[in-house]
This record gives structure tokens, C-alpha cells and sequence, in this order.
């Protein structure tokens, strides 16, 4: 019997297509994958008849052993959708199990009560309405809003008035972008709210450590999502919308919108390899190019010129294409003028500057402003929290950065080495969603650094179903492995107490390598 891992709803643009609907998680486990695929469409396309929902889609994906099964359905009725699907499982298990014509009830009348239930007709006809005037709509399970920033008219979604009485007038899209990608994506859109302000208008900037409207913060912690998005695209102040958008938004909920001025992907690398669905690098890549979906019809799509991945999608793509290097950057702009560039070591940076730059240059922001824009951000923690932020402490230098996988760390590292320093620390750990080889493919980015110490953090808020000790013995093997001796290795409980035991070693000439990831406001303060 197959494992069922997860029943969620699918609201936007997503790996299947373009239209919402309700995905099935599964895990085989040795099991035929065209087995479950026929006997599943064969019932989904019987249930869906009974339900009334004949001119719906299917469609599945396979990955390893992870296969996930698709059907759409009206948007007003993903919740039930669910139990559409989740039925049409539990016949196609009885097919297999050798049942010619499994019985549907009493799950069909469940379900058809379930449908009764959720629908909502005035919810249906705005969405229509936007759709045929051209601009955003956005529900979620409290309210609907049309248009988007300072072109948004909401209402809670108990009290949707007809569309004849909507303020059409007043409604319109500001200029969105959405920035995707493995390593980047936070630094891309701050670099881009930047450019943004430097222009005379008021960015919202959604990431993975909060949402930024102007200069004002409205929310702290992962905004990366859909959730992240609605807030700023529904703030009032809004004239430009830079929204980060993760892996797992993508994947879990689709994109919040369907139709984007321009989007980015920074890079594929490898993250999260062994989570639910991914298991390769291509997984990767093909979820991030969802976005290509939600371009405008004149939309562009700014790539990593130096990702074969990449380019081999580009293919597939209708929308108009910019591609950017670091060297771009070096030949458009003066690089001792791009603060985070640090005088062109840091080549990620220099990436993320061009990537910001090719946005700008699809939302018709001049070269100039660009320029300004890009040379005003300085990457303080104010600025750019825990993104390359160097901070001098009693002579001790510093170096904050978020690197969480192998391509970060190498980043990372590049710059660190071009400080100058005394003797060496490096702060290391990982969560437990990463298999054991990425986690040793970390270490051995970290000892590229040539640390005299190397404090290895427990992140036990981030185990992941991984047993206290697990994480950090990987890294220790492995360290050890490419020569690490005894009193080059020292543990932490926590991420806390690892930046306080590095602080306790250094001395002035020293240089801290600190990666955070749980607990970078506390060390931001313990910095400070």
C-alpha cells in the first residue's frame, strides 16, 4: 500500500498548470507508480463526472518514489476539491486491491455535501469580473481583494458585493516582481526595493525574514509565501511589489499571483534534496520555473546565464529572456560603487546586483537610478540582516551570513578569505531536512576556509524528525575526515550559545565566520 503523506488545497499558478485545484501526496515505497497512476485517473475522472466537475484536469508527478497526484476544481471549492481527490484514492486502492467497480458511498454524498457547503457564487463572479478587466484578485479563507498596492479595493470575504458595485475606478496593478532561486533571492529584493526608493516610489518587500513597506517594517519572520505576498500587495502605500517566493510556497501552495511584470530565479543549487518531491537538482529547477507562468504577456524573465539548468528550460519559455553574469555587473556598473560587491569578491553579490538591476531595467527604472539605487545599499544588519554583514567588535572582525547550503557556504567563504585575520573561527550547523551527504558537502565548504576552530552548533528548533546530536556528529565525522584535529572542534547546545563561545575565544585580529539561521536577531543584539 502506498503511504499517504498529504491532502492540500493548490490556490494558485503551480507545478501542474495554471488552474487551482487539490493535490494528493504519496509515498510508494517500492509500489508500480503506473499502477496507482491508472487506477487513480480512471476513479478521478469517475468522481469528478459524479460531482459534476467533467471538464476538470489530472495530472500527476513522479519523483523517486514521491508521486503526486493533481485534479483541478472551482476556486471556490478547493476544500472540498480535497475530498474529491481523496475519494478518488481510496477507490483506485480498491481497484487495486481487485474491485472492478468500487462502491463511492457514503464518500460521495460527504463530498457533494462539502461542495454545497463551500461554494460561493459572489466570490466566482468578482474573480471573473477581474479577470476580464485585467487586474489581480486575491482570496484567501477572511477576505478577497482586487487590485493590488495602492490599486487595492478589499472586502472580507462574508461581505463580497456584487460586481456592479465595486469602485472599479480606483482599481489597478502596481508594478509586482517575484524572485525565486536557491541562494539570493532575500538580498535580490532588497537590492531591488532599494533601486525602488531611489526611483521616488514606495517598494513593499516580502522575504524571508519579514515584509518592508518603504522603510518601515509591518511584519517579522518568513514572509517568503503566498501569506507574505497578499499583505503587501494589500498595503495601500504600495506603488512596486518585490516579493520573494520560496521553494516551499511554491510547491505547497502555488504562487499568490498570476500575472507578474517580471521574475527572477538566482540559481539552482542544491537545497533540500530528500524533502517530499525533491530529489534532484531538476526538481529544483523545475519548481522555481513556475513563475515563468505568472509573466505578463511582455513580461521578462531575468535567468542565471551561468546555470545549465537554466538555460535547457529557457528553451520552453515564451517570455522575452535578459540573462546575467557577475561580469555583466563589473561591465555595467562601477563595482567599488556597489557597497555588497566588496570590491568585486563578492561575485554572489555582484549577481544579485545585476539580477535587481535587469528587474529594474523591465519595470523602466533609468540606468542612473539604478546605479543610485544599488550604490545607497550599504548590506548593514539593518539593511540586510544576516546577508554578509561584516561587523567590526574590538578588533575582532565579524562576518554574519545566512549560508545554509554547500553554494552559500561557498560564497561565503570566497569573501571571508579576502579579510584579513589572525586566526579563524567558523560557526557551523544545519537542520535536519538536508541527507546526511549535504550535510557533509557543508563541512566541507566550511574547512575551505582553513579555520583554526570551528564551533558546531546543534539547531534543535530545526531537527526535523533528526534525533538531538545526529546533526552535529555528521559534521564532525566529516571534519575529522579532512584532517580536523581535536582541539580544532568544540560544540554548542544552541546557535546562542556557539556565538557566545566564539566571542569568549577571539582576540583582537581575529575573524568570526558566524552562520545564522534560528536565532539572528539575539545574535544580532549579543553583536551589537
Amino acid at each position: 500500500m502506498a503511504k499517504l503523506v498529504d491532502s492540500r488545497r493548490v490556490p494558485g499558478v503551480n507545478l501542474f498548470g495554471d488552474r487551482p485545484g487539490a493535490v494528493l501526496d504519496l509515498r510508494l515505497e517500492g509500489e508500480s507508480p503506473a499502477a496507482a497512476v491508472e487506477a487513480w485517473t480512471s476513479q478521478a475522472r469517475r468522481v469528478l463526472r459524479e460531482v459534476g466537475w467533467d471538464g476538470e484536469e489530472t495530472a500527476h508527478r513522479l519523483s523517486g518514489e514521491d508521486l503526486s497526484l493533481f485534479l483541478s476544481g472551482p476556486r471556490d471549492a478547493l476544500y472540498a476539491a480535497t475530498e474529491v481527490n481523496e475519494l478518488a484514492w481510496a477507490s483506485a486502492e480498491a481497484v487495486r486491491a481487485g474491485s472492478l467497480e468500487p462502491e463511492l458511498q457514503p464518500g460521495l454524498t460527504e463530498v457533494r455535501r462539502a461542495i454545497r457547503t463551500e461554494r460561493k457564487p459572489a466570490l466566482v463572479a468578482l474573480a471573473d469580473e477581474a479577470a476580464r478587466r485585467g487586474v489581480a484578485f486575491l482570496p484567501d479563507d477572511e477576505s478577497v481583494s482586487v487590485g493590488t498596492g495602492a490599486g487595492c479595493v478589499a472586502y472580507p470575504i462574508a461581505e463580497i458585493p456584487p460586481p456592479a458595485d465595486i469602485p472599479w475606478e480606483r482599481v489597478r496593478d502596481v508594478p509586482t516582481v517575484m524572485v525565486t532561486g536557491t541562494n539570493g533571492k532575500s538580498t535580490t529584493v532588497r537590492l531591488l526595493g532599494a533601486i525602488t526608493r531611489a526611483w521616488g516610489k514606495v517598494p513593499g518587500v516580502s522575504t524571508t525574514d519579514g515584509l518592508v513597506v518603504g522603510n518601515q517594517a509591518i511584519g517579522t519572520g518568513d514572509y517568503s509565501g503566498p501569506e507574505g505576498a497578499r499583505k503587501i500587495l494589500r498595503d495601500p502605500r504600495v506603488e512596486v511589489a518585490v516579493l520573494e517566493t520560496a521553494r516551499g510556497g511554491i510547491q505547497r501552495r502555488g504562487l499568490a499571483l498570476t500575472r507578474v511584470d517580471a521574475a527572477a530565479i538566482t540559481n539552482v543549487a542544491e537545497d533540500h534534496i530528500g524533502e517530499f518531491g525533491i530529489h534532484s537538482l531538476e526538481d529544483i529547477a523545475d519548481l522555481k520555473m513556475v513563475v515563468a507562468r505568472a509573466l505578463k504577456g511582455d513580461g521578462v524573465l531575468v535567468l542565471n546565464a551561468g546555470d545549465p539548468l537554466l538555460i535547457a528550460r529557457a528553451k520552453s519559455v515564451a517570455a522575452r529572456i535578459a540573462w546575467f553574469t557577475a561580469d555583466d555587473a563589473s561591465r555595467r556598473f562601477r563595482v567599488e560603487e556597489i557597497p555588497l560587491a566588496f570590491g568585486g569578491a563578492a561575485r554572489h553579490n555582484l549577481e544579485n546586483a545585476m539580477t535587481a538591476a535587469l528587474l529594474g531595467d523591465a519595470l523602466g527604472i533609468p540606468d542612473g537610478v539604478i546605479a543610485r539605487g544599488l550604490a545607497s545599499f550599504r548590506g548593514t544588519p539593518e539593511e540586510n540582516p544576516g546577508r554578509l554583514n561584516v561587523i567590526e567588535r574590538g578588533g575582532v572582525t565579524v562576518v554574519l551570513d545566512y549560508a545554509h547550503n554547500p553554494h552559500g557556504m561557498d560564497a561565503l567563504v570566497a569573501v571571508a578569505k579576502t579579510l584579513p585575520a589572525q586566526r579563524r573561527l567558523i560557526l557551523l550547523g544545519q537542520a535536519g531536512d538536508r541527507d546526511d551527504e549535504a550535510i557533509r558537502a557543508l563541512a566541507r565548504s566550511a574547512w575551505a576556509l582553513g579555520p583554526d576552530l570551528v564551533v558546531i552548533k546543534e539547531m534543535e528548533d530545526h531537527l526535523r524528525g533528526r534525533a538531538v546530536g545526529e546533526i552535529p556528529a555528521v559534521i564532525e565525522a566529516e571534519l575529522r575526515h579532512l584532517g580536523a584535529r581535536d582541539e580544532q572542534l568544540v560544540h554548542a547546545a544552541s546557535e546562542v550559545e556557539g556565538v557566545q563561545l566564539a566571542l569568549g575565544w577571539a582576540r583582537p585580529g581575529d575573524q568570526l565566520v558566524l552562520t545564522s539561521h534560528a536565532s539572528r536577531r539575539v545574535v544580532l543584539d549579543l553583536l551589537r
